[in-house]
C-alpha cells in the first residue's frame, strides 16, 4: 500500500510538429500544484534530453524524468554524459528513466541488433552506474565493450572517467518493462519501474516480479486522465483517446509476432480482443481496431469520469504498489482538479 501517493505530469513526444499547447506553462502549473515530475519522451522523432533542459530552466523543484530515453539511441556512457549534465543543470532533479523499445525501431530506425535484450539492459546500466561513481569505466561484456578491442579497432581506446564530476552519484535509474522477466530485473537492478499499463485492482499481474524490489523503489504508472459529465455517454466519449492510443500499441507497434504491448494486454486477460485489435490494425482497418478496444481495459488503466467516480478509484491506486501516478492531462483545470483529490 502506498500512504503518499505523488503525481507526475506526462507530455509525451511530440508528433509532426511541436506541440501547440502550452507545453511549458502546463509544467510550470504542476510544479505550483505540488506534483513531483514532469516526463518526455522518444519514439523516431523528437529526443527525451531536450525538451527537459529546456523545462529545468523554467522550473526550481519538480524532477525532470526521460520516460523513457531508448538504450538503442545511445550508448551508455553517451547517456550517462546526457544525464549528468542535465542534473547539473537542474540542481539534481533529473529521473533516468530507459527502455529497450521493440525491434522494429531498435533495428529499423537505430540500426541495431535486438536480440537478448535483457543482458543488454544490465550491461547498459551497469555502466551508467560506474559513470556515476566516477569509476574509470572498463567493461568487458558482449554488447558495449570499454575499451573497444574488436578486429576494426586501431587498438589506442584508453579506459576513461568522466571529466564532468557528477553531482549525485546515486541518480536515479527507472526502466520501462512490461514482459515478467524485464519486469523482474527492474526490481533487480533499478531504483524504479515505469509500467505503460498497470491495474491497480490486478496486483498479481506483476507480484512475482517486483517482490524483491529494494526500499524505497518507485513504480510510476501512466494514466489517461479525464474529469467528465455523470453519464455512461460521458464516460464513453472520455475513453477514447486511451482507445486510440491502444489500438496504436497494440495493434501497431511490433511486428505480429513480437508485440510486447499486446502481449501484456493478453496476461491481463484479454487475448480475443487483443488479437483481434491486431488483426484489423495489421489490415489497414484502423477506425476498426479503435473501436475493438474493449471499454473495460480502456477505463482500468485510466482515470476518467466524475469527481467522485475519480476520487473512488484513486483509493485503488493508493492500495496498490504504485507510487506516483503519471497522468497525461493537457489542461490546467484537469491538473488542479486532480492535485485536489489526491495531494
Amino acid at each position: 500500500m502506498t500512504a503518499d501517493l505523488k503525481l507526475g505530469l506526462q507530455l509525451g513526444y511530440w508528433a509532426s510538429k511541436p506541440p501547440e499547447y502550452d507545453w511549458v506553462g502546463l509544467a510550470k502549473e504542476a510544479e505550483d500544484l505540488g506534483y513531483d515530475s514532469v516526463w518526455t519522451a522518444e519514439s523516431w522523432g523528437s529526443d527525451v534530453f531536450s525538451p527537459l533542459a529546456y523545462l529545468a530552466a523554467s522550473t526550481s523543484r519538480i524532477r525532470l524524468g526521460t520516460g523513457i530515453a531508448q538504450m538503442a539511441a545511445r550508448t551508455p556512457t553517451a547517456t550517462a554524459m546526457h544525464a549528468i549534465t542535465l542534473d547539473h543543470l537542474s540542481g539534481g532533479r533529473v529521473i533516468l528513466g530507459l527502455g529497450l523499445s521493440g525491434p522494429q525501431v531498435v533495428e529499423g530506425w537505430y540500426g541495431r541488433p535486438y536480440p537478448k535484450p535483457l543482458a543488454r539492459t544490465r550491461e547498459y546500466v551497469d555502466v551508467i552506474r560506474k559513470v556515476l561513481r566516477r569509476e574509470t569505466v572498463t567493461n568487458d561484456g558482449e554488447y558495449y565493450p570499454l575499451p573497444y578491442q574488436g578486429l576494426d579497432s586501431l587498438g589506442l581506446g584508453k579506459p576513461l572517467r568522466t571529466n564532468l564530476r557528477p553531482l549525485r552519484k546515486d541518480l536515479p535509474l527507472f526502466l520501462g518493462a512490461e514482459g515478467p522477466k524485464n519486469v523482474a530485473l527492474t526490481a533487480e537492478i533499478a531504483d524504479g519501474w515505469l509500467p505503460l499499463y498497470y491495474v491497480p485492482e490486478r496486483p498479481e499481474v506483476y507480484a512475482d516480479q517486483i517482490a524483491g524490489a529494494k526500499d524505497g523503489f518507485e513504480i510510476t504508472a501512466m494514466v489517461h486522465l479525464a474529469f467528465t459529465g455523470p453519464a455512461p455517454d460521458d464516460i464513453e466519449q472520455a475513453l477514447w483517446p486511451i482507445k486510440g492510443a491502444l489500438a496504436f500499441y497494440v495493434g501497431g507497434m511490433g511486428a505480429k509476432g513480437a508485440n510486447f504491448h499486446k502481449n501484456l494486454m493478453v496476461r491481463m486477460g484479454y487475448e480475443a480482443e487483443a488479437d483481434r485489435i491486431q488483426e484489423l490494425f495489421l489490415d489497414g482497418k484502423r477506425d476498426e481496431a479503435v473501436m475493438a478496444v474493449p471499454s473495460a481495459f480502456a477505463d482500468e488503466i485510466s482515470l476518467v469520469g466524475p469527481t467522485a467516480r475519480i476520487k473512488e478509484r484513486l483509493a485503488a491506486w493508493r492500495e496498490s504498489p504504485v507510487t506516483t501516478l503519471l497522468v497525461t492531462a493537457r489542461e490546467s483545470e484537469t491538473l488542479r482538479g486532480l492535485a485536489e483529490l489526491a495531494l
